[in-house]
C-alpha cells in the first residue's frame, strides 16, 4: 500500500545503459604522437673507473683512452677527474673497490668527489659469474 513502485526506475536505468552501450564504441579515443627514436649524434663515452684496492691506495683508469691504471692520492684523484671532466664534460666516474675494502673508503671517495662537485658518479659492480 505504501510502498514505493521500482519498476520505472529500472526502466531508466536499462534506457541509460543501452545508450551508453551504443555510444562507448563511438568514441574515438584521442591520437597521441609519440616521438621518433633517433641515433644519437655523439657516442657514449666510456667512464673514468676510480678503483680502490684492498690496501686502500687508489688507482684511476681511464676507460676511454684505453691507457693503464695510474696510482693516485685523494687529492690528486680530484685534480685529474675534473682535467678529463674539463675534456669531456659527458664523461662520468664510476667507482669500483675490491670486495674485502671496508663500504667506509667507498663512501669517503664518494664524499671527496661530491665537496668537489664531481659530476656523473656512479658505483660499479661485477656480476657474480
Amino acid at each position: 500500500m505504501n510502498e514505493i513502485n521500482v519498476v520505472p526506475y529500472i526502466d531508466v536505468m536499462l534506457v541509460l545503459l543501452v545508450i551508453f552501450m551504443i555510444t562507448a564504441p563511438l568514441i574515438s579515443p584521442g591520437q597521441i604522437e609519440l616521438p621518433q627514436i633517433g641515433k644519437s649524434l655523439t657516442p657514449p663515452v666510456a667512464p673514468l673507473e676510480v678503483i680502490i684496492k684492498a690496501d686502500g691506495s687508489l688507482r684511476l683508469h681511464d676507460r676511454a683512452t684505453s691507457g693503464g691504471e695510474q696510482k693516485v692520492s685523494r687529492t690528486e684523484l680530484v685534480e685529474a677527474i675534473k682535467r678529463k671532466q674539463a675534456q669531456n664534460a659527458e664523461q662520468a666516474v664510476v667507482i669500483a673497490a675490491d670486495k674485502s675494502v671496508r663500504y667506509e673508503e667507498v663512501t669517503n671517495v664518494m664524499d671527496i668527489l661530491q665537496q668537489q662537485q664531481v659530476k656523473k658518479v656512479g658505483l660499479l659492480a661485477r656480476p657474480k659469474s
